[in-house]
């Protein structure tokens, strides 16, 4: 479980120096030579690492516990974070401009590609042992498995992109929110009261044992101290997440997503390697092809991907805990291989990963963040049937 294992002790001192050592540089060249705006990015992400990192925030782990264990507080988590970032986008969204600047929501449109895309993310969560912002956070904190996951996430993802135009093809329906559809007055408390039953409907489920939000029971110190080292309970993340992908909206222009810097990081290489971008439909032209020409420190994602790497390591010195153990048996190290092309082509087709399509589509009451959920649910679950055949625990 890469995800769940960052807080085992292991003996990988070495690595975890060279991630502090890199992470020092590159936030050194940043703040050297990135625009203004890019270091406004940058900082962001740094809080989101921190943040994702102390309070161990998953989503791979939370489904897998609901699927064995009946355990509901992880998926509690995400259901307050929808909440709140609804309650936090709908100002800006339903006014269209932030300071001045135009921003819009994460909306996209819901099809069969989409939709496959999603479960295929969701069975590459559970092999992969991470999500989008899990396989950042986790790599980041100096997981040796999950730099593996992160690569071949990036080939998946570019392997997506040039399929994208078949995909796109087969029956779909429009980019549809329900903001646009009834009108922000009506879909907040619309969207607030589905999750309400959500969450109530999740309650009766769950196992007998003790579980909240709050986690007290991780609380080992003042609360300042527990703010800067950790473990920080869940609630204090999807307040934090909530509030910070808010930030991304006003400044950016858009809602956070992650799986885009991973599609151009994949196409960088490409070209590198000789491919040419000329002979794909989703590179040809477009947004795609100027991304593809510039540096990737003018691509907001790629910049926030990074910082959150740089925010994770900063939060494990903090804390002074060490990397997670290399588990370097065939079978985990095939999972990762084969997890991380999942995630990567299954982000691509869904138009979004866990953050992206998922917090930032239902947030912004898109449609299709609601059916990527619906399908990377039982994704998961097949997911987490298949992990014992690649000795995963």
């Amino acid at each position: 479980m890469a995800i769940d294992s960052h807080l085992k002790i292991s003996g990988s001192r070495r690595f975890t120096a060279v991630m502090a050592v890199t992470a020092v540089m590159l936030t050194g060249f940043f703040f050297t030579f990135a625009k203004r705006d890019a270091i406004v990015f940058f900082v962001i992400a740094l809080a989101m690492g921190l943040t994702l990192y102390h309070a161990s925030y998953s989503f791979s782990a939370a489904y897998r516990k609901f699927f064995i264990h009946r355990q509901v507080s992880g998926i509690d988590s995400h259901l307050l974070l929808v909440a709140l970032t609804t309650i936090l986008f709908a100002p800006v969204l339903s006014q269209g401009v932030a300071f001045g600047a135009p921003v819009t929501g994460a909306i996209a449109p819901a099809g069969v590609g989409m939709a496959f895309g999603a479960f295929l993310f969701g069975i590459g969560m559970q092999l992969g042992g991470a999500c989008a912002s899990g396989s950042l956070y986790t790599a980041g904190s100096g997981n040796p498995r999950m730099m593996i996951v992160l690569v071949f996430f990036c080939a998946g993802a570019f392997w997506g992109s040039l399929d994208l135009n078949w995909w796109q093809s087969l029956p779909s329906l429009p980019a549809l929110s329900l903001a646009g559809t009834v009108g922000w007055e009506l879909a907040v408390p619309i969207q607030l009261a589905v999750l309400g039953l959500l969450y109530f409907a999740l309650q009766k489920y769950r196992t007998q044992e003790k579980e909240s939000l709050s986690n007290e029971s991780v609380r080992t110190g003042p609360c300042w101290t527990v703010l800067l080292k950790g473990p920080w309970p869940l609630i204090w993340a999807a307040i934090s997440l909530a509030v910070l992908n808010w930030l991304t909206l006003v400044t950016a222009g858009h809602p956070w997503s992650i799986t885009w810097g991973f599609t151009l990081w994949g196409a960088k290489v490409a070209t590198f390697l000789g491919w040419d971008p000329a002979t794909s439909v989703f590179w040809a032209d477009g947004f795609a092809s100027g991304a593809l020409h510039q540096s990737v420190w003018h691509d907001t994602t790629s910049v926030m991907n990074v910082g959150i790497m740089i925010g994770a390591t900063a939060a494990m010195l903090i804390s002074r805990k060490r990397s997670a153990k290399w588990d370097r048996r065939l079978g985990p190290l095939i999972a990762a291989i084969v997890g991380g092309l999942m995630l990567g082509y299954g982000a691509r087709l869904a138009y979004g990963c866990n953050i992206g399509a998922f917090i930032s589509g239902a947030g912004s009451t898109s449609l299709h963040g609601w059916v990527w959920i619906l399908c990377a649910f039982p994704g998961n679950w097949v997911g987490t049937r298949v992990r014992q055949y690649f000795q995963l625990n």
